[in-house]
């Protein structure tokens, strides 16, 4: 073996150490896609529901930026222990992650057009369920997280139509 392959052949072999311990869990992602019609435009939409912290509203906790100011990278901490980060953002739209999450969650809230006096509210995440807690049942967490955002929606849809 020459002097030039001993370096990778090390690296390797302490790679294989490091993994010989551990069991790997292959990830199992799934998606929930949820929306609500509303009779306003998009733009209109956006400015009542499309404040960073208006979650606390539509969640009924507290939403407190941890940094930032509300736009791309800003930090917020939901019910003083979720951190979540905005990690993407449009006219229309925002992405979040919680880097501190085991499922790897990510969730992004848009308003569409949908003709010149109407659009929806769209509320999709992502998640790997497999690393749920002991006890949890994929179907209890995703029904969970449904009856969330649908709540969300729905309180999103009444505050753009007035009610």
């Amino acid at each position: 073996m020459s002097n030039r392959t001993l370096p990778c052949w090390l690296a390797l072999g302490i790679a294989g150490l490091a993994g010989a311990g551990s069991q790997a869990v292959a990830a199992d992602y799934t998606t929930i896609v949820q929306s609500a019609a509303v009779a306003q435009p998009a733009a209109e939409v956006w400015k009542k529901v499309g404040d960073f912290c208006n979650i606390g509203a539509w969640m009924k906790l507290k939403c407190v930026y941890t940094s930032g100011t509300g736009g791309l990278g800003t930090v917020r901490q939901l019910a003083g222990r979720i951190d979540e980060v905005m990690v993407a953002r449009t006219a229309h739209s925002y992405t979040i992650a919680q880097p501190a999450s085991k499922d790897g969650f990510h969730a992004t809230l848009d308003v569409e057009p949908a003709g010149p006096h109407a659009s929806r509210i769209v509320y999709s995440m992502v998640y790997d369920q497999s690393n749920l807690a002991p006890g949890e049942t994929k179907q209890r967490y995703r029904a969970q997280h449904i009856r969330m955002c649908a709540g969300a929606l729905e309180w999103m849809k009444q505050r753009v139509q007035g009610r």
